[in-house]
């Protein structure tokens, strides 16, 4: 008997329970789009927005917990990636749509078509390059939860700016994001182009933790962690636009800078 079809039908409990945290995080993040369409309350885009990134977060865990226990299978890759588009693709294009692109009806919907799109060719890809053998410290395009996490930071950014008052005067009446929520479009059409593109981002799936790295390295780390507490809206959206940025000018960056930026082993393998 073929030991794939023995093992047809099961699945490893530890990594699936992650992603299906991932797909129900999407699936309410949703739901409290829809509250905000019947009743726009800013807050309902707070919720939708922490359990978008919480899916990022269990997206994150699983295939690491798969890996530390060596059961990465056909079936957890296939169910991470419908679940990825739920909750990076829909969840983020929907959102953005109606706080957004219903102001633009002939061609906002286009915009978020474009990037759901290109989200569904992101993953396909991903899944045909897995199933080459081909992996695991290099991404070919901006993976779909960066993308995703970076429109939920970016927004997040955008509305402590306006609740800070810090763009639109005191008194003004205003949009929940401030006038400067028609910067989602163009990032949304822009991370449609980086996710279908050949630019290369690492995966930081083996960082190794043991490893020595420089004083500097360290000092970074704890600014940033610092910075994080402090102006948690601010780090995020700044951490995922180098990420962005990083993957651009990565190629002319040195190896040794490359290699104490991505904390990884010198393997190239692209995923």
């Amino acid at each position: 008997m073929n030991p794939e079809s023995a093992d047809f039908g099961k699945i490893y409990f530890l990594p699936n329970l992650f992603t299906a945290g991932n797909l129900l995080c999407g699936f309410f993040a949703l739901t409290w789009i829809f509250k905000y369409q019947a009743v726009p309350d800013i807050h309902y885009i707070h919720n939708s927005l922490w359990l978008i990134l919480g899916a990022f977060a269990c997206d994150f865990l699983d295939g690491r917990v798969a890996r530390l226990g060596g059961k990465e299978s056909a079936f957890g890759r296939e169910f991470d990636s419908l679940a990825d588009l739920v909750s990076f693709g829909v969840a983020p294009a929907f959102m953005v749509y109606r706080i957004v692109l219903e102001e633009f009806p002939r061609t906002g919907w286009m915009v978020a078509a474009a990037y759901l799109a290109c989200g569904a060719l992101r993953l396909a890809r991903f899944n045909i390059l897995s199933l080459r053998g081909a992996s695991s410290n290099e991404f070919v395009g901006f993976p779909i939860p960066s993308a995703a996490a970076m429109v939920v930071s970016v927004t997040m950014f955008m509305i402590w700016l306006e609740e800070k008052e810090i763009i639109t005067p005191v008194g003004t009446p205003e949009h929940p994001l401030g006038p400067w929520r028609y910067v989602l479009p163009a990032l949304m059409l822009l991370l449609s182009a980086m996710m279908v593109s050949t630019v290369k981002y690492p995966t930081f799936k083996h960082v190794d933790w043991t490893m020595r790295k420089s004083l500097a390295t360290f000092v970074a780390a704890l600014v940033v962690l610092f910075l994080g507490c402090t102006w948690p809206q601010v780090t995020l959206a700044a951490l995922f636009v180098c990420y962005l940025i990083y993957g651009m000018v990565r190629p002319w960056v040195s190896k040794r800078l490359r290699k104490e930026i991505e904390i990884e082993d010198d393997d190239s393998e692209v995923l």
